[in-house]
């Protein structure tokens, strides 16, 4: 983290641009979220208003307090808050320890008690300046107790990025700024790739010092957990960066970005499957939490894969062997269905019911396993999840919990308490492919000397051999086969949708791989597999990498 020693604000921090209504006029209308503030008369306390902020009182207060805030008053801006005292010190930063002056700031219309805006600033230092701007917004709320309109507390107010009990700040940072470079040398930037924005923070944070560079002068946000990395906002001074190698290829990562950018919530990562190496991640919208890496969620049928490893492994289907698949399926109470309750005629192999992603293939086969442990083994074992993967960030492994009757029987198609995220997915894609867990990085092992995770097993080549033959299927003419018409190479797929909290359209989740890249996405509340999360997909594997 970085030590930002506070200095004192030098010559004229802010002006005041705004004209109209002065703050002054408001000192006196403070009131705190908890139902405090001054107190009334009994003639004043029966005058106080109620209900929703009025059109007139939203402009007159968001002007208020812009005028004070841009005036660098924090403690008359502060008044005009529901939140006094947490308000104040903040805004106070602004100037002082952000060193952040010549304030603007824009108002957009309102919308019902929230009112946009937009900060043009200038950061000053050491004889340093750089202009800083962005959009933010706040709300207007009727105080407590002296019904005074009011602007709703939130650190967001002042910088869209500030969370709770972060600090805006400006000075030497005490970590080195890092160029990140990918497998081949091409500079990785979030300008260029914004997905990347999080996790070069997170590798400036714990490869900067050791990186061979220099420290920059900066303005950043300090959070408040010590664990997360600080957001660099501007860079006055860039000092001397050191080199940080990744594994992540520039044009995959292009494709990466460009994909998920088509949907309003998505997540798309690729995976070498020889190597383990992350090739790319993408977000949409990008979000200091990485959905791609971090997110838990039912991955659905996409997690067929591993159950398939698992019955072929046990000698209980075979690839080209016939399998039961019937429109619907008891077990121990619970019933299970097909999309559409469709069913396969009598005859039909394992193949086909994988690649037409049959449910009740695979319910109908519980009772033969014999052990409900079966899935979390096999995930553990052979597919490396929850082994504590070291990948060079922050990451979560998966989970499959150990779970008895409907519970478990859910778990073979992806649902009940099975949680992953589409690292985990592209990782078990890979696995499939080769037979052989190698978990994912995102830097070399060489440049920390971490412990990666092995799992204790392979799959034997036959299984393999069936699993490739299964998602070839899938990619060739079943449910795979639209999005992967315009991938080349060696290629396979498996779609899944999982409905999450009783959501009214399922999310969409697909993963494939084509020659040595496997690659998976999640699209929120995009539907079937193959409509939404199979076209992120096959973009990425067209990139290759």
């Amino acid at each position: 983290m970085r030590s930002g020693a506070k200095v004192a604000v030098i010559g004229g921090a802010f002006v005041l641009v705004a004209g109209g209504i002065g703050y002054g006029a408001y000192s006196m209308l403070g009131d705190t979220g908890d139902g405090g503030g001054g107190t009334q008369s009994a003639s004043e306390s029966s005058k106080v208003k109620t209900g929703p902020p009025s059109a007139e009182e939203i402009a007159e207060t968001s002007k208020g307090f812009f005028d004070a805030w841009a005036a660098g008053d924090a403690s008359a801006a502060a008044l005009l808050t529901n939140n006094e005292s947490g308000a104040e010190p903040v805004l106070a930063s602004y100037g002082e320890d952000a060193h952040i002056g010549k304030v603007q700031i824009t108002p957009g219309p309102a919308t019902g008690t929230k009112v946009p805006y937009t900060v043009k600033a200038t950061v000053a230092y050491e004889g340093k300046s750089k202009p800083i701007s962005y959009a933010s917004e706040l709300t207007v709320v009727r105080g407590l107790t002296t019904g005074k309109a009011l602007v709703d507390w939130e650190p967001t107010v002042v910088h869209p990025q500030l969370t709770e009990g972060a600090t805006l700040k400006t000075g030497e940072s005490s970590t080195p700024a890092i160029e990140a470079v990918d497998r081949n040398g091409t500079v990785l930037t979030k300008e260029k790739y914004p997905s990347l924005g999080p996790i070069l923070d997170t590798l400036r944070q714990k490869y900067g010092e050791t990186s061979g560079g220099s420290a920059g002068i900066e303005t950043w946000i300090e959070p408040a957990d010590e664990s997360q990395p600080d957001v660099n906002l501007v860079t006055l001074s860039k000092g001397k960066p050191g080199k940080v190698q990744t594994t992540l290829d520039a044009g995959a990562q292009a494709a990466a970005e460009r994909a998920v950018k088509k949907f309003a919530q998505a997540s798309v990562v690729a995976v070498k499957p020889s190597t383990g190496a992350i090739r790319a991640v993408a977000n949409n919208p990008v979000t200091e939490f990485n959905v791609a890496l971090q997110g838990k969620q039912a991955p659905g049928s996409t997690l067929k894969i591993m159950t398939a490893a698992m019955l072929l492994e046990k000698g209980l289907v075979t690839a080209n062997g016939a399998a039961e698949c019937p429109k619907d399926a008891m077990y121990q109470s619970r019933s299970f269905h097909n999309l559409d309750h469709f069913d396969l005629p009598d005859g039909s192999t394992f193949t086909q019911s994988f690649a037409r992603s049959c449910n009740t293939a695979f319910i109908k086969l519980i009772d033969d396993t014999k052990d409900d442990a079966a899935l979390p083994k096999i995930a553990k074992d052979v597919f490396g999840i929850g082994l504590d993967w070291k990948t060079g960030v922050v990451t979560t492994d998966g989970s499959v919990p150990e779970e008895v009757g409907g519970e478990a029987a859910a778990q073979y198609i992806g649902q009940g308490t099975v949680q992953m995220n589409v690292l985990n997915m592209a990782s078990i894609t890979a696995t499939a492919h080769t037979g052989t867990f190698r978990q994912p990085i995102i830097v070399p092992q060489s440049l920390d000397d971490r412990e990666l995770a092995t799992a204790s097993r392979s799959l034997s080549s036959s299984v393999v051999q069936q699993l490739n033959t299964m998602m070839r299927a899938t990619a060739a003419w079943g449910t795979g086969a639209k999005a992967m018409g315009s991938v080349g190479g060696d290629k396979g797929a498996k779609t899944g949708s999982a409905e999450v909290g009783g959501q009214d359209t399922s999310n969409s989740w697909f993963t494939g791989f084509s020659n040595d890249l496997a690659a998976a996405a999640v699209v929120q509340s995009g539907g079937h597999g193959g409509d939404a999360a199979g076209p992120v997909v096959a973009e990425v594997l067209r990139a290759g990498g």
